[in-house]
């Protein structure tokens, strides 16, 4: 393959790794963004956009061998230059990788695991997006460094990876001496990783166009809106996992704790300690997760007052129940309603 052309001085190299298990959906659409200029032409940018474009990117997507890669979805991609054959990039980017069983499997890829390393100690930027944190955290550069990964796949990436502090309600987190590990979280925050790069080196008013041209939008508002909860039952520990069955469908019964623990014949300290243990919250907040959780579908999908879905949860003081949703999931009750109901327009 001819070598690869001098790059403006004002262009940053980005590599897009392809593997087998990554996600098409990310790895083209981190593509397309961060090509925005070379894909939709000047003339389809918005007015705002400078008519002489700041810096730019040149993406290319990199594997261990050139030509069709078949990846998780079934979805062929073509893979344009092989590893080996890049010596330095600014940027690499690891997209979402589909985990194939209940854990991720290392050792799969040493010659990419070696190859990223030696990209970061040439100075380049680490970058994830959702899952791909799992490939990158291979490399041992993450120990003791946050990062996040989608919230969905963060019990199996602690027990892979326990030495790396994990956040997986925050939707990008920059870490490392020179801020050159980027991780962004659940699915489509690939957005708000890509846009932050563009903002970060070729300025806000660039990602604000790009976002503009694409509908993007920033997650704002983190990721706990989006998590449901689900109390954790693989703890063994039998009594507590039938206090667990009882309360899910009885936590909005007035005093639920009190009532486990009458049904339990544990002495409370007793119980409330195991309780913890087991399922790593007190059972107070354990009853509020579960009241919550129940309040969102309520929000999503009836048209109840919030002053009737807090007492329907278990809760007679609606102002509580406001403040406890919001610690909870970050939003206001009306807000969130406001961002998960299905539109008119969009119902049967």
């Amino acid at each position: 393959m001819p070598a690869a052309r001098p790059l403006p001085p004002t262009t940053r190299h980005v590599s897009l790794l392809a593997v087998p298990d990554a996600v098409v959906s990310t790895l083209a659409g981190i593509y397309d963004v961060m090509n925005a200029r070379a894909v939709l032409g000047t003339s389809a940018m918005p007015p705002s956009a400078a008519p002489t474009p700041p810096p730019t990117f040149r993406v290319e997507i990199v594997g261990e061998s050139v030509g069709p890669l078949q990846l998780a979805s079934g979805v062929p991609i073509h893979v344009q230059r092989c590893i080996d054959e890049v010596d330095t990039s600014d940027i690499v980017i690891v997209p979402s990788i589909l985990l194939r069983g209940p854990e991720w499997l290392k050792g799969r890829y040493p010659r990419l695991v070696e190859w990223l390393a030696r990209m970061h100690a040439q100075g380049a930027l680490l970058c994830s997006a959702c899952s791909g944190i799992f490939l990158l955290a291979e490399t041992g550069l993450y120990d003791g460094r946050d990062a996040t990964v989608h919230y969905g796949y963060a019990r199996e990436f602690r027990a892979a990876y326990p030495q790396v502090p994990i956040h997986p309600k925050r939707v990008l987190v920059v870490s490392g001496q020179r801020e050159e590990l980027v991780s962004s979280g659940a699915s489509t925050t690939w957005h708000d990783m890509v846009l932050y790069l563009i903002a970060r080196f070729a300025g806000a008013t660039d990602a604000q166009d790009i976002a503009r041209a694409y509908a993007l939008q920033w997650h704002q508002d983190g990721l706990a809106p989006y998590i449901t909860f689900e109390g954790r039952r693989d703890h063994g520990d039998a009594e507590i996992e039938a206090a667990q069955r009882w309360l899910s469908q009885h936590f909005a019964v007035a005093n639920p704790v009190d009532e486990m623990i009458r049904r339990s014949n544990l002495a409370e300290r007793t119980f409330k300690r195991r309780f913890t243990t087991a399922t790593g919250l007190s059972p107070i907040d354990y009853v509020q997760r579960l009241r919550v959780e129940d309040a969102k579908r309520r929000l999503e999908r009836t048209d109840d007052s919030v002053d009737e879905i807090s007492w329907r949860v278990g809760y007679e003081e609606a102002a509580f129940f406001r403040r406890l949703f919001r610690r909870i999931t970050g939003m206001a009750p009306g807000a969130y309603r406001k961002r998960f109901r299905i539109p008119e327009f969009a119902r049967p």
